[in-house]
């Protein structure tokens, strides 16, 4: 039964209707959405500046870190999306419930600190492209950055599948430009596969460390596991034991697969920085503008920069809009505050692009990249917040009935929060010693 707390997102809370005598890919079709909102968390671009770093660095050594961090992020999302529809709660509303005003509030803060973190990445991005493609000047583009809050306002008069729709296309131009990068530059498949096996450097040098853990927190998103919890109760199924089993079933396909669209171009991006700038000998490259610079040159093909800067600002884009969602289940969530989402979006845009305003102008354009890097450790710093209650929740009989987590899903779970916060303590003893 419900877990009598109000709904999630009430203005599209069971807002769209799932049919009942339909086959599997009938069934499929109505639930997918929810994970490529998800999803496109885990491809803005804080990872491109993690991504290309460690790639043209450290060649495809950090693909590793890549993949455990995908099937992290996929097994966190199973538990929030299992969360949500289990307990007809999301993840913050639960928080508040169990925790109290006084920790839900600590909670909220930190949840708003890893939003602002994100959406710093998704405006230095865009603003990054903009200034690529059209020349404009990174600070006026990062003021620019603040006009899609008109564009989140249209696509939410139109409804929640537009939101969707938008993003999947936004998804697939991002996936599309990184397919013709990867066709023109040639990477070694064997190299390649031996990326995907970890190595004990990653832990050893602090360098590639403070990258492997940008991954980490450019991966597995905070305020995304709040996130999912809310949104696949959009969806209207029947809310006994099997409609919820069907339910559960349909949003893990959802999720796993748009999780393996976000794990495909992240991948993309080391693997081009590797082939295209590692390869060469260029192991200095990690901003984005210098990147686009130098693959048309190096790689010999027209357009090969401006393809790069196309999927760069859809990515920024396409992040922005998820963000308003998450944000407003994080304050509904956790203190009971409601305002109107342009409201909403227009507090979190400015957070984010008054650092940015002032990085910029004092140290000028080249800080943009180490100002991205620092976003993602942030907030991996954050995500031990977030994955806890969620563990302790959904392995909660009294929460969940009968979809509880099975004894190993929750020591699984319990590792990796401890994995989690382990390599955080450590990232922050090493950055201590050596400076940020």
């Amino acid at each position: 039964m419900p877990y009598l707390i109000s709904p999630s997102l009430p203005e599209v809370h069971r807002s769209m209707n799932v049919p009942a005598q339909q086959g599997f890919w009938r069934k499929l079709l109505a639930f997918a959405g929810p994970g490529y909102l998800v999803a496109v968390g885990y491809m803005d671009p804080g990872n491109w500046a993690t991504d290309l770093a460690g790639g043209s660095k450290y060649n495809y050594s950090l693909l590793s870190v890549i993949l455990l961090s995908s099937i992290m992020a996929m097994f966190l999302q199973y538990l929030a999306l299992k969360l949500g529809i289990a307990s007809g709660a999301d993840l913050a509303q639960l928080c508040r419930k169990h925790y109290g005003q006084k920790v839900s509030v600590f909670l909220w803060i930190f949840a708003e600190i890893a939003i602002a973190a994100c959406d710093l990445a998704e405006v230095i991005g865009s603003a990054i492209a903009l200034n690529l493609l059209f020349h404009l000047p990174l600070l006026v583009g990062v003021i620019v950055t603040t006009l899609d809050v008109l564009l989140l306002l249209l696509l939410q008069q139109k409804g929640f599948r537009y939101i969707e729709a938008i993003v999947i296309t936004l998804i697939a131009t991002i996936a599309g430009c990184f397919a013709l990068e990867l066709f023109f530059s040639k990477p070694e498949i064997f190299p390649i596969l031996h990326g995907f096996i970890p190595s004990p450097t990653i832990v050893s040098d602090p360098e590639k460390l403070f990258i492997a853990i940008g991954i980490i927190g450019a991966t597995v998103m905070p305020h995304n596991l709040y996130l999912h919890s809310s949104i696949v109760q959009t969806r209207r199924y029947p809310l006994d034991s099997i409609g919820k089993k069907e339910a559960i079933r349909f949003a893990t396909i959802d999720s796993n697969i748009a999780l393996t669209f976000a794990l495909a171009i992240n991948a993309s991006i080391l693997i081009l920085a590797a082939a295209t700038f590692f390869r060469a000998g260029r192991t200095d490259i990690a901003e984005i503008q210098d990147a686009y610079k130098l693959l048309t040159p190096m790689l010999g093909v027209a357009g090969a920069g401006t393809l790069f800067a196309v999927a760069l600002l859809a990515s920024g884009q396409n992040s922005t809009l998820t963000g308003t969602l998450a944000g407003q289940v994080i304050m509904e969530g956790f203190v009971h505050i409601r305002i109107a989402p342009w409201m909403r979006r227009l507090i979190t845009r400015l957070l984010a692009i008054i650092p940015a305003i002032i990085v910029i102008s004092i140290a000028g354009d080249h800080a943009t990249t180490r100002l991205l890097l620092i976003s993602q450790v942030v907030l991996s710093m954050q995500l031990s917040f977030a994955v806890v209650p969620l563990v302790q929740f959904t392995g909660d009989a009294v929460i969940m009935g009968e979809f509880v987590n099975a004894s190993w899903v929750r020591a699984t779970g319990w590792i990796m929060a401890a994995l989690i916060a382990g390599l955080n303590f450590w990232l922050l003893i090493i950055q201590f010693r050596t400076g940020f």
